[in-house]
Formats: structure tokens, sequence, C-alpha cells
């Protein structure tokens, strides 16, 4: 009479640092798949998470289990390539990085619904490799995997990124415009590198989206002037015009800027604008200034958040210069 092969006992195994693991985890420690699947029949302590990926616990998995179960699951190797196993978890998620909603709760958004609450979990894996959602993970592939950001060991999609991923999902527009503004206004990010992510997603034709967009630069805008403000007063600079239109005394317009000094002829313009906006009306409006004699130094909403007292000396510079060089023509500022 054949003896049955006796289940392992119902305790973590020796050198597991992590109650989910990888079937090739499992072997490299001498478990073989017969007495993993011993271990996970009804009534077992074990349990299969996703293919190829086991809880070594019978309660249900935890948001951390889950995030690490799609890790291992979308980072394993290829088939043929399957000789090692990494000794270390970072190696063994591969290239696959948590992205989409899921990886917005992990950087602390509160805006994004908790981990354990979300019905899949994104991950950004390349686009040569051959892997199947299932369960709860969302496979989503990259041409170009970007590089991610580490937080408490699990491997993130750059925020930018994961807010493209994130809204790619949504179709609900209160849902999408709370998730970029928080992105603004927590200062994650700069309202004009979520925007390129998004165009390069392909997003900006949605209607729901295209709304979003217009708060977030609306609320980008909002912060980078205030901190325009400390700036000024922080760093002791002479207090300018504030947000007004630059004209030639016979009316013809020469564009807005945020702040203008117009002794030195020295003005400031926010680099908040759209994609757009950036690359035509901006620099056709400077170049139109310049030709005139006045400088316009773009300032971007990170250097206002990072870097106030290097970007008051250059503003404190410009405004030196201004006694050595021509005079400027004479230009008439209006409030905008």
């Amino acid at each position: 009479m054949t003896q049955n092969a006796s289940p392992l006992p119902p305790r973590p195994v020796h050198g597991v640092s992590h109650r989910v693991q990888s079937s090739a985890q499992l072997r490299s420690r001498g478990v073989t798949a017969a007495q993993t699947a011993a271990q996970c029949l009804p009534g077992g302590p074990w349990q299969l998470l996703l293919p190829g990926v086991y809880l070594l616990h019978p309660a249900p998995p935890t948001n951390d289990d889950r995030v690490r179960g799609a890790l291992l699951y979308a980072g394993r190797p290829p088939a043929g390539a399957r000789r090692t196993v990494p000794a270390r978890s970072a190696a063994a998620y591969g290239e696959a990085m948590v992205t989409g909603l899921a990886a917005l709760a992990l950087y602390g958004f509160t805006s994004a619904p908790p981990g354990i609450a979300l019905h899949r979990i994104d991950v950004l894996v390349p686009r040569t490799r051959r892997l199947r959602s299932t369960r709860f993970v969302q496979v989503t592939r990259a041409a170009v995997l970007p590089t991610p950001h580490r937080r408490g060991g699990v491997p993130l999609a750059p925020l930018e990124r994961a807010l493209a991923d994130a809204v790619s999902s949504l179709t609900d527009a209160s849902t999408v415009r709370r998730i970029l503004t928080e992105a603004v206004r927590e200062g994650w990010c700069e309202p004009a590198s979520v925007v390129r992510e998004l165009s390069a997603a392909k997003l900006l034709g949605r209607p729901h989206v295209v709304e979003a967009v217009d708060a977030l630069l609306e609320e980008g805008r909002a912060a980078a002037e205030g901190r325009l403000y400390e700036m000024v007063r922080n760093h002791a600079l002479p207090q300018p015009l504030w947000n007004v239109e630059l004209a030639l005394p016979g009316g013809s317009s020469l564009g807005g800027v945020d702040a203008y000094w117009p002794e030195p002829a020295v003005a400031v313009e926010l680099g908040t604008r759209s994609p757009r906006e950036e690359h035509v009306a901006f620099a056709a409006e400077r170049e139109h200034l310049e030709r005139l004699g006045v400088t316009v130094v773009r300032v971007t909403p990170k250097q206002l958040r990072d870097s106030t007292a290097q970007l008051s000396v250059v503003l404190r510079t410009a405004m030196m210069a201004a006694e050595d060089r021509e005079p400027a023509a004479y230009v008439v500022a209006l409030p905008r």
C-alpha cells in the first residue's frame, strides 16, 4: 500500500522573510511541487494566490500580500530563463513595477482608493513579455520602461506614469479631477509633466480628461503664484507689478507676465501653460519683449518649490544688469 506524502507543517519555510513566495523560490528552499500542492488543499495552511505564486497562510491576503504577489507574478522570468532564483525580493520582481491606482495608493494619495479596496493591481512590464492579466493583476506594457521609484522595497512607476495609467482606467470625471488636482496641490509633480504624460498616453482626446487638465493647470498656476509671492517677500526683492499685461503706448499688446519691475525692465513668466502654449505663445512673446529690451525670466513651479534662494539671486542679478545695458523701450503695464 502506497503511503501518501505528509504535508509540511503549517509554519514558515526556513529562510523565508515574507509569506508570499513564488514556486521558484519555494523550490530553491527544498519544497517540491507535490509538497506545495498538498499544502494548498482545501483546509490546508497555504493557498494559491496567483499562478506560480503562493500565500503561506490560510487567512485572506492583505494589501501587502497582493502587491508582492502581483510583482512576483509579473516579474518572473520567461520559462527558458528560469535557471536561478534571486535571493533578494527586488531582484525577484524583475523589471515589473506597480502603476495606476495601486501605485498612487502606495505613494500616499488620499484621493486614490486604499490599495486593499482596489479591484485590481496594475503592473507595468516590458512590451515583449508574454504575460496575461489574471485575477486581481492587470498587466500594462511599455516599449521603454521608466526607472521605478521604491517605497518600502516596492518598485513603483514614476508618479506621472502612474497617474496616466490610473486615468486611463477611469471614466468618472470627478475622480480624475481629484487625483490630478492632488498631484499638483500637494507638490507631487508639476502640471506640465503630467500633461506631457497624459498626451503621450493619448488621453487628451477624452472630454472628462480635458476638463480635469484645465483644472490641473489652474491649480498649478495658483500654487506657483503663491510661491512666487513668498519668494519676493522672504528674499526682500523689490515689490513688482503683479499679473500685468505689457503693451506699447499705442495699445499693441506684448503679452502678459506674472511679475514686472518697470525700472530695470525685468519680467517673470510662470511656466504653467499647456505644452502647446509653452512652445508657441510664450516663445513668441518672450522674443518680442526681449527685442524691446525687457529681460524675461521664465520660472518653473519646481524652481519655486525647491530653489527659491537661487532664483532670487537670478532675479536680483537681472535687475542689476539693467544698469549696464541700453534703456528698454517704454512699455505700459496694464492690469490683467
